[in-house]
């Protein structure tokens, strides 16, 4: 090296803006989440959630699963948040909301969740400019790749424009 090393630039981590998403791409979020037991008696006693099915062993033996599950909650806020690091992070004004959610098969302590998004709708927002509303769907694999998790969600994104994303700084 020269001695007169310069950093000409820093990329900062973010998701994708409003007009970089495309419909009906999916992305698949990497690297997957393998859900402890740690992980479940921690949010469920966090979040007051005191259903045996979550906390007592015994208990849940005789039931129909025959273990413990992992919550719910847990595995909703799990899917949700793999999408976070490349779709929404720094990226999103608001979540709006949250439909369609379904868990057709349980998670189990131990398992290990993968999350793919699929892009529904997207449309600029008529009364925010320089925003606009995206629904996608979150869909949550096990190991074995059996769906274990579906929820839509409506959130309201920034813009490139809006953020000066393209525009040259001035040094």
């Amino acid at each position: 090296m020269s001695g007169k090393e310069h950093t000409s630039a820093t990329i900062v981590q973010r998701g994708l803006y409003y007009d970089e998403l495309q419909t009906r791409v999916v992305y698949a979020h990497r690297p997957g989440r393998t859900l402890t037991e740690a992980d479940n008696i921690l949010f469920t006693t966090m979040t007051m959630n005191t259903q045996a099915l979550h906390l007592d062993a015994a208990w849940s033996g005789d039931q129909p699963f025959g273990q413990r599950l992992v919550n719910s909650m847990l595995t909703l806020a799990t899917v949700v948040g793999q999408s976070v690091t490349q779709l929404t992070q720094g990226t999103i004004v608001a979540q709006l909301g949250l439909t369609d959610i379904s868990f057709p098969k349980p998670v189990f302590h131990g398992d290990t969740l993968y999350t793919e998004t699929e892009i529904i709708e997207k449309r600029p927002s008529k009364s925010r400019p320089g925003q606009g509303l995206v629904t996608m769907k979150h869909t949550g694999r096990n190991q074995d790749g059996e769906v274990v998790a579906l929820a839509t969600r409506t959130v309201l994104m920034w813009t490139a424009v809006a953020h000066g994303v393209g525009e040259r700084v001035h040094d």
